[in-house]
């Protein structure tokens, strides 16, 4: 897929989200990074929410992998309900989803990364295969969402 054609693709996918879930915030890819980098700032519990086999292949450092079909919100029972959380998928709709039911948990500070890894990838940001080893692959979820993702960190699955 050509870059802006993908672009297009990815626009019109955040797009339909955001309408999907009008009550949940998103937050940009730039605006999430600038986040981690400043050290001033509370840093937020990242949820990775995608399949095991996905999250294996690389995540965002430090994120704890939620299943996205039925999240085990106990494993946040240790966290404050007005710790900011960011939650992530592969581009942003099963995070939406995750996101949306732990507002309804009275989670306060919940934001969507919007486009997801995929975006995140494309962008060349740094991702982990655990959290000390450092990759550019990234699992393409199908052979048709994969479309969203540059070919370039494709990971075989």
């Amino acid at each position: 897929m050509k870059t802006t054609l993908r672009s297009l693709a990815l626009r019109l996918l955040k797009l339909f989200i955001k309408l999907s879930f009008p009550n949940v915030s998103q937050i940009t890819t730039v605006e999430f990074a600038a986040w981690l980098l400043d050290s001033a700032k509370l840093q937020p519990f990242v949820l990775d929410a995608r399949s095991q086999a996905e999250h294996a292949v690389s995540h965002i450092k430090t994120a704890m992998r939620i299943d996205p079909v039925a999240p085990d919100l106990t494993a946040l029972s240790t966290v404050s309900q007005d710790t900011p959380i960011v939650v992530y998928c592969s581009v942003g709709y099963r995070s939406a989803k995750v996101a949306q039911q732990l507002q309804r948990k009275g989670f306060s500070q919940i934001f969507n990364l919007s486009g997801g890894l995929f975006q995140w990838a494309n962008e060349t940001r740094p991702m982990f295969k655990d959290d000390e080893h450092p990759t550019q692959l990234v699992h393409p979820y199908d052979a048709t969402w994969g479309k969203l993702l540059k070919t370039c960190y494709h990971a075989e699955n």
